[in-house]
């Protein structure tokens, strides 16, 4: 009989992290933990397999093991690995400007333009963080990009297309499965700073509803906080300023899921502002007056995109094992769009005030 695994894949979400579970079949006979994952594995090195076992990523009944642990019949393995890539063919190395804000044998830390995508998908094969990755390294390759050309240099998270900020990536195998490991136990830590729709009532909550995959609309993501869709996903956030139409708020992640934050924020009523896929690109608060639409065209065409900077990342680093910290400030056109609505609240807050709009 076959061992059986199940997959709790997080490459479909921010966070680029394969976790299996897998049950030893009653008949198996014991054999070292390494070669037996080597066997079950698809896709995935002896290398890699020893840089899990060492790093904490293999557990055998939630207790960690050494690589000459001989597994026996009924044991339970949980694995945590970096994703493996998708195997997309033909990537180009390209000279794309990268904002270098920390770089070190080990690790690559960016502050993402808006507009770059993380990696490619089909029929996306070029200008994409990859392609800037991979020409980056082309003169010193690290381990991850021996053999073939994967898709995902060193990349264990991601943000979306159109969201600023902070991503880490790793330079060797080492470092790409100790950061792994770190997003699945949740301990990055990571807050983004978002502009959304709607005076936000309380300074302070947690919004915890599964994401998963809409229902209809298969390029939107939806929230389903009965759990019956999706995989679990926390928000936590802070209100930073308001300005009744719209309100600056803070958001820590405990979990990556794709669109995360987007999809949170619309579930509590307050859709990011600008945000094309789910309906922020549309007046939500306020009405429909001339100067008032002017307004709020101006800032569509001063932040063409959703506001939306990764703005903190902390994590321990992979060879030091010292908490590392970074901050990136907010890009110029979320800082000027802000500064619109705030000028804009302020010669119209003695009227709100007064009529309690």
């Amino acid at each position: 009989m076959e061992s059986m695994f199940t997959e709790n894949d997080d490459q479909t979400g921010d966070e680029l992290i394969d976790h299996k579970m897998l049950l030893v079949d009653p008949g198996q006979s014991m054999v070292r933990i390494d070669k037996f994952l080597f066997e079950k594995l698809e896709k995935t090195s002896r290398n890699r397999i020893q840089n899990a076992i060492d790093t904490g990523n293999i557990l055998v009944n939630g207790k960690e093991i050494k690589s000459n642990y001989k597994v026996k019949p009924g044991d339970q393995i949980s694995v945590v690995l970096p994703a493996n890539p998708l195997n997309i063919p033909d990537l180009n190395p390209e000279n794309i400007p990268l904002e270098i804000v920390f770089e070190d044998e080990h690790i690559l830390v960016i502050n993402k333009q808006a507009g770059l995508v993380v990696h490619p998908g089909v029929g996306n094969q070029s200008g994409t963080l990859v392609n800037a990755l991979l020409y980056h390294f082309k003169n010193n390759p690290f381990p991850v990009l021996k053999g073939n050309t994967p898709d995902r240099p060193g990349l264990v998270h991601r943000i979306d297309k159109d969201t600023t900020g902070l991503l880490v990536i790793a330079k060797n195998e080492h470092a790409m499965t100790h950061l792994a490991k770190q997003f699945f136990d949740h301990s990055i830590e990571r807050s983004y700073v978002a502009l959304v729709w709607g005076d936000v009532e309380a300074d302070q909550g947690t919004i915890r509803a599964h994401v998963g995959r809409h229902e209809k609309d298969r390029m939107q993501m939806a929230a389903y906080p009965d759990g019956s869709r999706g995989k679990e996903a926390t928000t936590h956030f802070q209100v930073l300023e308001k300005f009744y139409y719209v309100t600056l708020v803070e958001c820590r992640l405990e979990t990556g899921r794709t669109h995360q934050i987007r999809v949170h924020m619309k579930h509590i009523g307050h859709t990011l502002f600008n945000d094309a896929r789910y309906g922020g690109n549309k007046i939500l608060k306020g009405t429909y007056y001339n100067k008032y639409k002017l307004m709020v065209d101006n800032c569509f065409e001063t932040l063409p995109r959703q506001a939306l900077h990764a703005k903190t990342l902390g994590f321990i680093h992979p060879a030091t094992e010292q908490k590392v910290f970074f901050e990136s400030p907010i890009p110029e056109d979320m800082t000027l769009c802000i500064g619109k609505w705030k000028t804009f609240f302020e010669s119209k807050k003695e009227m709100l005030d007064q009529f309690k709009l």
